[in-house]
């Protein structure tokens, strides 16, 4: 992970329309940047659903939401189509930009080691720095909280650390 007040590593990358969004050009607006796996898959969907539903919020607190992950741009088009996604993701097929932001590491599942993307979100700030940040996201987790069970949601805490670090 990126050390928080560092600059965030410049990006050109293009979105599911394959139109190119560099982070020179989103410079003076607070952007949420966070990196999934893979497209249609069940805390993905959930994730980008989330982000959707909470967009108007986060565009009141002048910050983009830009997804990442290394699927294609005609698998992005499918992806928002199919779940009426209102954010911008981009593609990042040769991983570059993953591996400047961290989120690309050696993973493991049922003792295979692979390369993979770890689930994690960055805010950065107008300036161009790494404000906050997560790894290893849970996009949704269940508590309890004195026998009363409660939902964490993801996108509520940033939205929440955003907010704070706006004032």
């Amino acid at each position: 992970m990126l050390e928080l007040g560092t600059k965030a590593p410049e990006f050109c990358l293009p979105n599911q329309d394959e139109v190119e969004i560099c982070l020179r050009d989103l410079k003076g607006k607070w952007i949420v940047l966070y990196f999934y796996p893979k497209d249609n898959t069940p805390g993905c969907t959930t994730q980008a659903c989330d982000f959707t539903a909470q967009q108007p919020d986060f565009d009141g607190l002048n910050a983009i939401i830009l997804g990442v992950s290394a699927d294609s741009p005609k698998k992005h088009q499918n992806f928002i189509a199919k779940h009426d996604l209102g954010i911008t993701l981009l593609c990042d097929e040769d991983t570059s930009m993953m591996q400047a932001y961290g989120v690309w590491q050696l993973k493991k599942n049922y003792g295979k080691e692979y390369m993979g993307i770890v689930r994690s979100t960055y805010i950065i700030n107008p300036q161009g720095d790494i404000a906050a940040a997560w790894e290893n996201v849970r996009v949704r987790v269940k508590r309890k909280k004195d026998g009363v069970p409660y939902e964490v949601v993801h996108v509520e805490e940033v939205k929440k650390a955003l907010a704070e670090l706006q004032k």
